[in-house]
């Protein structure tokens, strides 16, 4: 056990805590033998209090691979492997992962804790589609396997750590015969022209949209959507590209209304061509903002949030629409504003996808933020959409609930194996989960 400072990706909210490793499976028992409840904590990039609490089990350092079929393409590792490790591995011999977040730097736990998507949720849906199947320690130090519509698997992708300590998992991969994406990028005038253009591309697999969240009037959501797919060029030489970093916390006020509208009319208008094409590597698709480190300090020392809502397919542009205003007129925009179709939710309890389209958007902390917050979470859950966990610090809690209607059944789950008298967060506590 050590004394830590462990925070989120954004640097909010912060806390003292205690970190407490395990080298084994009986350690790990013991640590849950013990008094303490925890939350576990892989890589530290979910975004809010999702893994903060006082006492935290920290499980990077559990990070064996445990074998690889590359017949066909399953792989089995400990939860504290990194998509980036899996990567440097599978991708030179053929493989990708099915679904990856925009970040490769999280654990393979937090993958299925937070049932993260990616840009192909609209075809392949969340992480938890490709897992096969995981092994789970419950508070009494059980360890149980946990398959597809088990009861424990429903709980546990989505789950926020909350029903116990995953260990390991098995992973179906992806067949590629590229390390390079066909990319398009379509620029739109406005928010009917973005929808239109998901709406035409979407038999693509992968799709995301930058999307300017300070533009007005017959403005509003001009984007650039990119579509992409796998090449088929046999270039399967993958290496991580060499990063720059940010060393230490910006100044607050760099970041502010004047320089978002900068940034994102300069990117905006970067795109001349109406459509263009162009081959790019796996990183710069996927993890654009991997390849600068530390990239989370140009918010300040107070951190940022980053709000992701969803709404149902049929409500999307009326909601994106009030929303965006909404945003507009605060004049606290987002340099990275990112809109995204999704497919038909799963059936884990607490997954975040619904079929419709989702924003997500970072704001600096002040004081200020928290009223324009609350306002978006009333139109979110006016036209019946959701916040998602992984990202949040800050919902309340009877908005959180409107949008989550298996949270009672999760609950039950919770209870019937006194998980919540072991794992708890900052956020199951503000949540009442």
């Amino acid at each position: 056990m050590q004394n830590s400072n462990l925070t989120s990706w954004g640097n909010y909210p912060k806390l003292k805590n205690k970190v407490y490793k395990f080298r084994d499976l009986d350690s790990l028992k013991n640590l849950l033998a013990s008094n303490k409840i925890f939350i576990a904590y892989g890589n530290g990039r979910s975004y809010g209090d999702s893994a903060l609490n006082e006492h935290i089990i920290y499980t990077k350092n559990w990070n064996y691979f445990l074998d690889f079929d590359e017949v066909n393409g399953i792989l089995h590792v400990q939860s504290g492997v990194l998509l980036s490790e899996i990567l440097d591995i599978i991708v030179p011999k053929g493989w990708f992962l099915k679904v990856t977040p925009g970040t490769k730097l999280i654990t393979v736990g937090g993958a299925i804790a937070s049932d993260v998507h990616g840009k192909n949720h609209h075809i392949e849906g969340c992480f938890s589609e490709s897992v096969i199947e995981f092994n789970l320690m419950l508070p009494n130090g059980e360890i149980k396997n946990c398959q597809k519509n088990d009861e424990l698997f429903l709980a546990t992708a989505g789950g926020m750590g909350l029903t116990g300590i995953i260990l390991d998992a098995k992973i179906a991969l992806k067949k590629i015969n590229s390390k390079n994406i066909n990319q398009t990028t379509i620029k739109t005038k406005n928010l009917k022209e973005t929808f239109e253009a998901f709406e035409k591309y979407s038999e693509m697999p992968y799709s995301v949209a930058w999307i300017d969240c300070l533009a007005k009037d017959k403005n509003i959501g001009r984007s650039l959507l990119m579509v992409g797919d796998f090449a088929n060029d046999g270039d399967l030489n993958y290496k991580s590209k060499q990063k720059i970093n940010i060393p230490f916390n910006l100044p607050s006020f760099l970041l502010n209304n004047i320089t978002v509208k900068i940034f994102n009319w300069l990117y905006y208008h970067k795109n001349y061509k109406q459509i263009k094409t162009q081959k790019v590597e796996i990183d710069s698709f996927f993890y654009p903002l991997d390849s600068i480190d530390n990239w989370n300090r140009i918010y300040g020392s107070n951190g940022f949030t980053q709000y992701q809502f969803i709404l149902p397919k049929e409500k999307s542009f009326s909601g994106l629409s009030e929303i965006l205003e909404k945003i507009a007129e605060s004049g606290k925009g987002s340099f990275l504003a990112v809109l995204k179709l999704y497919g038909k939710q799963n059936n884990n309890y607490l997954s975040f996808p619904i079929e419709g389209y989702s924003l997500a958007l970072d704001f600096k902390i002040e004081d200020s933020l928290f009223k324009l917050l609350d306002d978006l979470d009333k139109i979110v859950v006016k036209y019946g959409g959701r916040i998602y966990l992984t990202k949040d610090s800050r919902v309340k809690k009877e908005f959180f609930k409107k949008g989550y209607p298996k949270i009672y059944k999760f609950k039950e789950i919770r209870s019937k194996n006194k998980m919540n008298d072991k794992f708890e967060s900052l956020q199951s506590n503000r949540l009442g989960i």
